[in-house]
């Protein structure tokens, strides 16, 4: 006889928004069915609708998730540390983070999929978490801030590109004032 282990709902819904989180990186909000992702979660489709609703709220939730673990990410790099030490630690830490495929995926096809107000909303709501948190915990100008996220949005896209892995020289070029001033 087999026995198997009772799990929550909230562990459930965590277990979703992992399966999730792979499946609409690698397909997008549009192109991913909810049967593939509570096949993935080991549920029924009824019950992954029961758990979020619709495909829609369950991508928001993934989206959310994502952003506020990148936030986590960024608090536990910074504990302790202030201004360009700071950044620096983040820096460090989202250039680890970009190492997981499906994190990055999923970040990319959340920022495709703003053109829905209500996903576009979630996003901007996420990001603007870490804004406030880089520009609280760095205490530097405004104009520090911007290049760290606009390196952090070259670095997505060269990630995406696999230029992280199998770099050409044109992207060695952009990158070099980022890793000479590590």
């Amino acid at each position: 006889m087999t026995t198997t282990t009772r799990h929550s709902a909230e562990e459930r819904r965590e277990d979703v928004l992992d399966a999730a989180l792979v499946e609409f990186a690698e397909r997008g909000l549009e192109g991913t069915s909810t049967e593939d992702i509570a096949r993935r979660a080991g549920i029924s489709q009824p019950y992954l609708f029961r758990l979020f609703g619709t495909k829609k709220e369950l991508f928001k939730a993934a989206v959310a998730r994502c952003m506020r673990e990148t936030l986590e990410v960024f608090q536990r790099a910074a504990e302790g540390k202030r201004g360009e030490e700071a950044l620096k630690a983040m820096g460090v830490a989202y250039v680890e983070l970009l190492s997981d495929r499906t994190r990055l995926g999923g970040q990319m096809q959340a920022y495709a999929a703003c053109g829905d107000l209500e996903i576009c909303e979630v996003v901007r709501e996420g990001f603007g978490d870490l804004v406030v948190y880089v520009e609280r915990v760095s205490g530097l100008p405004s104009e520090e801030v911007m290049r760290f996220f606009a390196y952090g949005m070259l670095l997505n896209v060269f990630s995406s590109m696999d230029l992280d892995r199998r770099p050409e020289p044109w992207s060695e070029r952009l990158l070099s004032p980022l890793i000479h001033t590590r």
